[in-house]
């Protein structure tokens, strides 16, 4: 019998294939499990952040250094493994469902470039964090429900509504809202910058630029949610709970953050817009 000798091309072949094969189908299990925890603003922006991580891995595909050590690669593997087995076994995914990406992305890139290549992804990983953070930081820290309830007051105030705030909470005079950190627009946020992160990574921008997306994003989902609890204080002075849970809990909120990721991406547009070079008219030859 003759031995088979891969060469370092074939190899890198071998392993370029098995992790994406490993990758593909950690994002196929994450998508099946955001989907039966009936979340859709998660879900919606599960698609958006594995689909634009996933575009700029495949770009840089051919530059990647994959040389990871046994420690690194049985750490990496270990993580993958430890995400699987609590995928299958927790009864409340909801949480864990925000986490998941990072940790699987984190455990990915150790089995593919070890400790030393962990930078090659770092625009990725910190993209894939910002849909973990509202779950890993403090509360205390990332509590914005008082300024949501201020805004939203002045929104209904200036619309012509007869509104009293104290706190969290909103009066009309024929009803009440209180704005709790799931309602603050936090979690938006922080998937807005995400947004603009992955933006920053695909295209080119000059330094003002590169400083101006992420604010505008922060800001478009803050007005946005601040407008959708507003409506919602609508809803319930005018004693309709049908239409209340639909933009609550339904897809109406799916709605809202469609509506933000929708102007963002118009703004971008715009930018890259004013990046390009303008057509020059051709000189005509004087004869």
């Amino acid at each position: 019998m003759k031995s088979i000798h891969l060469t370092p091309v074939s190899r890198l072949k071998n392993a370029q294939f098995w992790l994406l094969a490993i990758g593909a189908g950690l994002i196929a299990i994450h998508i099946t499990l955001t989907c039966k925890a009936n979340n859709p603003n998660l879900l919606s922006a599960s698609f958006i952040f594995w689909a634009a991580v996933s575009s700029l891995v495949w770009e840089k595909r051919d530059t990647f250094k994959l040389e990871s050590g046994m420690f690194s690669s049985f750490l990496g593997l270990s993580i993958i493994a430890i995400v699987l087995l609590k995928s299958a076994s927790l009864k409340s995914l909801d949480g864990f469902l925000y986490l998941s990406p990072s940790i699987c992305a984190l455990g990915l890139a150790l089995l593919a470039s070890g400790f030393k290549g962990l930078k090659q992804y770092r625009g990725e990983l910190l993209a894939l964090f910002f849909l973990a953070a509202p779950k890993l930081l403090p509360s205390s820290l990332i509590d914005i429900s008082p300024i949501t309830a201020k805004f939203s007051a002045f929104i209904l105030w200036y619309t012509g509504f007869e509104v009293a705030r104290s706190g969290v909470n909103i009066y009309l005079p024929t009803g009440s809202i209180e704005v709790y950190m799931g309602c603050s627009g936090i979690e938006l946020i922080f998937q807005m910058l995400g947004l603009a992160l992955l933006f920053l990574l695909m295209f080119p921008l000059n330094y003002q630029q590169k400083i101006l997306v992420p604010i505008v994003a922060a800001t478009l989902a803050f007005i946005v949610n601040s407008v959708r609890v507003a409506l919602m204080g609508i809803l319930v002075a005018k004693r309709n709970e049908e239409a209340f849970k639909y933009w609550h809990e339904g897809d109406g909120s799916l709605i809202f953050s469609m509506i933000a990721v929708l102007l963002l991406g118009l703004f971008c547009w715009f930018l890259l817009g004013m990046n390009e070079p303008k057509n020059q008219k051709p000189k005509s030859s004087s004869r």
